[in-house]
């Protein structure tokens, strides 16, 4: 494709999720390209990173273009882009040509619009505090509370790229073997620093399609998700419970960690997500787990009590920790989203810990980095269940490096731990 038709595609991608706004704009993404098979990878990766670069500025593109009278519309969200970014400088005068594939030329509002803002900078000194750290008004108090001095630091670090992390099988293979599988199809990884069993990927690669990735080698993975495995510490002969699952992408973890021996199961309220996992299972040469599917009035929670030597609660919650992933998710979050949210998790927990045998573990997790919805949750529960307590990380029950943490909670960020951000919390309880 040429830059004009590039250019032409990233507008009509920006138009659909403008259409569609509570979609989230990786699957949005997903099916329009599944729409225009003709659109090659590397276009593919050249038009997204167009629209996610608008999507990371979304806030400060809305106030420049209102600041100078313009209409936003996804045309001149573009064109503000190329104006404000010295990293997305283009001429737009040699793409809207109008010619074939090309988007239709400048009308003169357009072309005083870019005319304003060229060489401006994305940043004013008028910018509200919010617009400027692109984040939702009601949100940045919450924020405030988690990072303070270290916020804008942090939220500077969660408007970067996000690493492309992979978690090595080792049911199949082990990291050297892995990584030069990886080298021997032009793809060049490095140990990650935090969890034993990453490799780290420079750019964007088409991991899917390599080898490596087909037979079962490598998950892609997160290097802070893996981390929250290594917090569970699964081990062979053990009776493992994945409460929240969805595709499985922890219960492959734990299953790796546990040697394909002993019983894991895979809960889920999502049939789909639950069947899912099926081919990443197989692929992955995991012998030991099962699906489950919960639905109310279902007792296989009551047969089951007590009965599970470690319980993960992979909590559903408001995503902020994987910003670098997902920019437009802290568009589309609300107030009322995060209450609800802070409810559900909390009546979770509660109904997980009925699982955990005495003597053993359940380990709460989040891709959040909200106080709300890590340590005030950690809080209350242990208040309200003073069976359990937390357990500080010794290396002997979990894999966890040494010094992550000390309180029986690990608070991870991509500014500190080049990591999405995440929070896990290992409790215990009692063996009475």
């Amino acid at each position: 494709m040429t830059p004009s038709a590039r250019l032409s595609a990233a507008i009509d991608l920006l138009a659909a999720m403008e259409a569609t706004p509570q979609r989230p704009a990786d699957a949005l993404a997903n099916a329009f390209f599944r729409e225009r098979r003709y659109i090659g990878g590397g276009d593919r990766r050249a038009i997204s990173a167009r629209v996610w670069r608008v999507l990371r500025h979304w806030r400060r593109l809305h106030w420049w273009i209102e600041r100078v009278g313009g209409k936003v519309t996804p045309r001149t969200l573009v064109l503000a882009m190329m104006a404000l970014d010295p990293e997305a400088r283009e001429n737009p005068q040699h793409l809207f040509t109008g010619e074939r594939y090309a988007p239709l030329g400048l009308i003169g509002s357009e072309s005083s619009l870019y005319a304003r803002l060229e060489g401006q900078g994305l940043l004013h000194p008028d910018m509200p505090p919010a617009v400027r750290l692109e984040v939702p008004d009601w949100l940045l108090p919450r924020l405030e509370r988690t990072f303070g001095d270290g916020l804008e630091a942090e939220l500077a670090a969660m408007d970067g790229e996000a690493t492309l992390d992979l978690r090595v099988n080792l049911l199949k293979s082990d990291r050297p073997t892995a990584r030069a599988a990886l080298e021997g199809e032009g793809i060049h990884a490095v140990d990650t620093t935090l969890s034993p069993w990453g490799l780290r990927v420079a750019g964007r690669q088409p991991i899917t399609s390599c080898a490596a990735f087909r037979s079962g080698l490598i998950e892609i993975q997160d290097e802070g998700s893996q981390l929250v495995v290594a917090a569970v510490g699964a081990r062979p002969g053990m009776r493992v419970l994945d409460y929240c699952a969805g595709a499985a992408g922890k219960t492959l973890g734990m299953a790796m960690t546990m040697e394909n021996r002993g019983h894991i199961v895979a809960c889920d309220v999502s049939e789909p997500r639950l069947e899912g996992a099926v081919r990443r299972l197989r692929r992955a040469g995991v012998h030991n787990a099962e699906r489950h599917l919960l639905v109310a009035g279902d007792r296989w929670a009551r047969r089951r009590s007590g009965s599970f030597d470690r319980v993960l609660v992979d909590a559903p919650c408001t995503g902020t920790g994987t910003w670098r992933r997902n920019p437009d998710a802290r568009l589309r979050l609300r107030e009322r989203d995060l209450v609800e949210l802070t409810e559900k998790q909390a009546a979770i927990m509660d109904r997980a810990a009925a699982l955990v045998r005495p003597g053993g573990r359940m380990v709460y997790a989040t891709c959040s980095v909200l106080r709300e919805e890590n340590g005030d949750q950690i809080a209350a529960f242990l208040a309200r269940n003073p069976a359990f307590s937390l357990v500080v990380p010794d290396g002997a029950d979990d894999d966890l490096p040494a010094g992550l943490s000390t309180d029986g909670q690990v608070s991870l960020t991509p500014r500190q731990h080049h990591t999405d951000g995440f929070f896990a919390a290992i409790m215990q309880r009692d063996a009475g």
